[in-house]
């Protein structure tokens, strides 16, 4: 197993373990499953395990296995504060003390604040106290680092990275979301900070693992001998402000399989020809997208508030991904942003056509993407889970 080092010098090995998706049966988790597994992994070298106060089950299950394998003192625990639930620091610190009954433990290794959105919802947590309640959970040894795992666009995690001395960041990345969420661009702002970074959905929810044929023709064809999963995280791991990628592993296969890509991987290896074989393959996913745009952002800022390359990426990832994991992903992100920029929001103005290099029509493809992403079902749906969430 390879590692890369925290922010305080430990070895944190490249991959982690995803808790979220240990197997169940009529929704209760395989806890003797799981535990074969976990131990797998932990023999093989990973020390990393994320998991979250609402993955049902998860964090019992987890901390009931390290218990009863004694091996709490090998193995580094991450998991997040519900932020979107919280309304006075008393909440905050009866979420955190039930979740270390839960994990059976006396400390939590990696804090996050879960599925930040914009800086509205830091300064909530700040206007409760959480910085003075952090310091204090620090200072008594019960939290190690604390980080924040990110759902929304690459300004607002800029921001947020720039409003605390984070010790770490959580985001999606993947060959597909480059240039979307944090993306690239909040990777190296982070690499610029000294903050490590976790990667999520490293495989975009297990699509980037099992790809249309015409798409996994070219790694078919290149010779690498690798998988679809293969390729896809050593397009991460080759890079070295890249410190973990989590994977839901729930069979010795693809522990195995992952753990043997994991210890032979080194930043800097992933050569031309792997690159190109990338990119053949975004080509062909790409070529299924309804508009054709490049996430450049000159059309931006709308003056109504709009996010046109958001609502253009989800609408593309419909036809590329399927609906359902589409609008899940566009409702966790732009959907929970204190004001979202939907596409409804356009008045025709024009100001945004003038300026794209792609020469897209924007308002018009704006009603469609909106039609596709917010049927009535769906807007009534969000507005009910915005109310709970105190959006």
């Amino acid at each position: 197993m390879n590692y890369r080092k925290d922010r305080q010098g430990r070895d944190i090995s490249i991959l982690g373990y995803g808790c979220m998706r240990f197997t169940k049966t009529a929704g209760i988790i395989d806890l003797a499953k799981a535990e074969r597994e976990v131990m797998r992994a932990i023999e093989g070298g990973v020390n990393y395990f994320d998991t979250a106060y609402i993955y049902p089950g998860s964090e019992d299950a987890l901390g009931r296995i390290l218990e009863r394998n004694g091996v709490r003192d090998k193995v580094y625990i991450a998991t997040k504060l519900p932020q979107y639930l919280m309304r006075n620091i008393n909440t905050v610190e009866k979420i955190f003390n039930e979740e270390l009954k839960r994990l059976r433990t006396d400390h939590i290794d990696y804090y996050l604040m879960h599925m930040l959105a914009d800086i509205r919802e830091w300064n909530k947590l700040k206007d409760l106290g959480i910085e003075d309640w952090i310091r204090e959970k620090k200072e008594s040894g019960q939290i190690g680092s604390v980080g924040f795992s990110y759902h929304g666009d690459t300004e607002d995690f800029i921001e947020i990275l720039d409003a605390y001395d984070w010790d770490f960041a959580q985001i999606q990345y993947n060959y597909l979301d480059e240039d979307s969420q944090a993306g690239r661009r909040g990777l190296m702002a982070c690499a610029d900070r000294g903050i490590p970074v976790i990667i999520m959905e490293p495989l975009r929810g297990g699509r980037l693992a099992n790809l249309p044929k015409a798409a996994a023709r070219p790694l078919r064809e290149s010779g690498l001998g690798w998988s679809a999963a293969e390729l896809a995280l050593r397009w991460l791991w080759d890079q070295p402000q890249v410190t973990c990628v989590l994977s839901g592993m729930n069979s010795f296969e693809m522990i195995d399989e992952n753990m043997r890509i994991a210890s032979s991987v080194e930043a800097g290896s992933f050569g031309e020809r792997e690159k190109q074989v990338t990119r053949e393959i975004i080509s062909v996913i790409r070529s299924k997208e309804k508009v054709g745009c490049t996430g450049c952002r000159y059309c931006m800022p709308c003056p109504q508030g709009v996010d046109i390359p958001g609502n253009f990426f989800y609408y593309n990832q419909v036809y590329t991904d399927g609906r359902i994991p589409a609008m899940s992903d566009f409702a966790r992100s732009m959907g929970m942003h204190k004001t979202p920029g939907f596409a409804s929001l356009c008045i025709g103005c024009g100001k945004c056509e003038k300026h794209c290099p792609q020469h897209i029509h924007i308002i018009e493809e704006l009603k469609k993407a909106d039609r596709t992403l917010r049927p009535l079902p769906y807007r009534v749906g969000l507005a009910v889970v915005r109310k709970v969430m105190g959006r």
